[in-house]
């Protein structure tokens, strides 16, 4: 669940400072990716974890009012996990995590649950579930052919073992710089992404790197290009990297070219930060099929 709390700037240590009204949205990275892809005309499964709590409730609602199968989301005796997110005036945003019960979804319950995977599946994960599970899941989901989508967020050192097992990874900018040990990192300009992204290529595995406003970078094989974003007035950023995800790969699993799959997740991500809230803020396929139309003519707003 996002707790949501308009702020002009972030408190300091020990300060206490005035925000707006609080607002409650269903949220998640991995459900918000879910929900994204079912938005846009994906049929999607959710594996996961929530609380026994009206949380809980709350978000396996929001997940079946998107069409996504939710038979797989145990209930946890931890308290469905949460995020404080402070949402600054140009959109944004600076969150803190209490993942759990997210934190007891364990490789022993999660892979059964992928037996319904096949080629031409793809499985798509974040790290705000335990890293070996991660790991166990994009192993087996490779073995049966699937593939597979990591959003590296929040960003933790991934493991060799996860990377050997990961088509694509989707980091954006901070989470570049992390992954590279490089806090100085900054991308201004398209040239800076290509080189950003041909250093992570050598992790392994294929990259888009997710620019925001600019779009993204596609470092896969033989392919480095830069697809550039629209610009749209941002109102809150949330969950703008997971609807570009399930945007990604509804439109892998439909056949699209690479950056004409790219083209279509930037303008889904476009549109979401004109929203405020995560679940809330995803277009539904329709919009986003209208708004690259009315886009190639020059008319870009949502």
């Amino acid at each position: 669940m996002d707790l949501v709390l308009p702020v002009e700037r972030l408190a300091r240590a020990g300060e206490t400072i005035p925000g707006g009204d609080l607002a409650m949205f269903a949220g998640g990275k991995g459900a918000n990716q879910a929900c994204s892809a079912a938005r846009l005309r994906g049929r999607v499964a959710m594996i996961g974890q929530v609380g026994n709590d009206a949380f809980g409730a709350r978000l396996i609602a929001s997940l079946q009012e998107a069409s996504v199968d939710t038979t797989q989301i145990g209930i946890s005796a931890r308290p469905t996990g949460c995020a404080c997110i402070c949402v600054l005036p140009g959109g944004e945003n600076s969150i803190i995590i209490s993942p759990g019960a997210n934190a007891e979804v364990v490789p022993e319950s999660t892979l059964p649950n992928l037996d319904c995977l096949s080629a031409g599946a793809f499985l798509l994960s974040q790290l705000e579930i335990p890293l070996a599970t991660v790991e166990a899941s994009f192993a087996k989901a490779k073995a049966m052919g699937a593939t597979t989508i990591l959003d590296p967020a929040p960003v933790r050192p991934l493991s060799p073992a996860l990377l050997k097992n990961v088509d694509f990874l989707t980091p954006n900018q901070s989470e570049a710089a992390a992954l590279l040990n490089d806090p100085d990192l900054q991308i201004a300009d398209y040239d800076e992404a290509e080189r950003v992204a041909a250093r992570l290529a050598e992790l392994g595995p294929a990259i888009v790197l997710k620019l925001g406003g600019l779009g993204c970078f596609v470092h896969v094989g033989q392919v480095r290009s830069a697809v550039e974003g629209f610009q749209v007035p941002a109102v809150d950023t949330t969950a703008a990297g997971d609807v570009f995800n399930g945007a990604f790969a509804v439109a892998l699993a439909e056949g699209k070219p690479l950056l004409e799959a790219a083209r279509f997740a930037n303008a889904a991500a476009a549109i979401s930060v004109t929203r405020s809230g995560a679940q809330t803020s995803i277009p539904s396929r329709n919009e986003v099929d209208d708004f690259i139309t009315r886009a190639s003519t020059g008319v870009v707003r949502p």
